[in-house]
């Protein structure tokens, strides 16, 4: 397996935004080394697919900081199991066989992240069967696609984004998360699956960008600013969510996490405000509110 080159994509002056985008991956066939894989105990994010099924195969994944994939991590399962990540940064194990809700936490490090064991009979299908996808993602994060008829070996399952390869982090017969291809355009994308013999209908996903325009400058006590945030990709409105990371320094109108949709249109972009508690730098997170729903046939 290889390594992808870092894409993740930041806006640092004297404030921070953080859009939540994925780095160094591994495990698709063609991508140049980029840099030595991180140490176990850089790991930050676990992601599980969201439902796996009891007794088949499924694959996690395990990032650090700047989202590479990270190797020989060691997780632990509420049920007793344990496993490691492998050099791809992920690891294959098969599910519980009790239905229910499981929990995985990466040894070392705070929280735990669930998933739902499902019967083989609630996963049971003739074909592969797309049942839930975002209509616009991200076009350098990762994103999920709910069905059924997936492989839970994540390499075996075989995805075209805008007829370029996509990379499957994490994977189970009803789950599949995904980073999409480094080359990929802005815009509506057609989305292929396959896995073996099983071919899912072709369906669309919109992906897009976010801009952030803003005064850099540090923040002074009582002084109001304004954030833009500036879609790219689509005219049509989507949802966005600010989260204000240092309310010490300043306060976002509306709470410390506000959610709003964008303008739509030719100029479509979210406005968010911030007003000034002391003075210093200010950090502001924003990102995508993927709407998810039925799988849009491509245009």
């Amino acid at each position: 397996m290889s390594l992808r080159r870092n894409l993740r994509i930041g806006i640092v002056a004297s404030f921070l935004v953080s859009i939540l985008l994925t780095a160094i991956l591994a495990g698709a066939p063609g991508f140049a080394l980029a840099q030595k894989a991180p140490p176990p105990e850089a790991a930050r994010t676990l992601l599980l697919p969201r439902k796996i099924v009891s007794g088949e195969r499924a694959t996690l994944a395990v990032l650090d900081g700047n989202g590479r994939l990270t190797p020989d991590v060691t997780i632990q399962f509420s049920n007793g199991d344990t496993l490691k990540t492998d050099p791809t940064g992920r690891a294959l194990f098969v599910a519980p066989l009790d239905p229910g809700v499981i929990f995985a936490t990466m040894k070392g490090r705070p929280g735990r992240v669930s998933t739902v064991v499902l019967t083989p009979a609630e996963a049971a299908a003739n074909s592969m069967e797309i049942s839930a996808a975002p209509q616009a993602a991200l076009v350098t994060d990762r994103f999920e696609v709910s069905g059924k008829g997936f492989c839970g070996d994540a390499d075996s399952n075989q995805m075209k984004v805008g007829g370029l390869p996509a990379l499957i982090l994490a994977s189970s017969p009803v789950s599949l998360v995904v980073l999409p291809p480094n080359e990929l355009k802005l815009g509506p994308a057609r989305v292929e699956i396959t896995c073996g013999r099983n071919v899912a209908p072709p369906f669309q996903i919109t992906f897009v960008e976010l801009a952030l325009e803003a005064d850099s400058s540090p923040l002074k006590p009582g002084e109001r600013r304004t954030l833009t945030v500036r879609v790219r990709g689509t005219s049509a409105k989507v949802a966005i969510e600010a989260r204000n990371l240092d309310a010490k320094i300043a306060e976002l109108a509306g709470g410390a996490v506000v959610k709003q949709s964008s303008s739509g249109g030719a100029n479509n972009a979210a406005k968010f405000t911030l007003a000034g508690r002391a003075r210093g730098s200010f950090s502001i997170s924003v990102r995508l509110v993927p709407a998810v729903g039925s799988p849009r046939p491509p245009s």
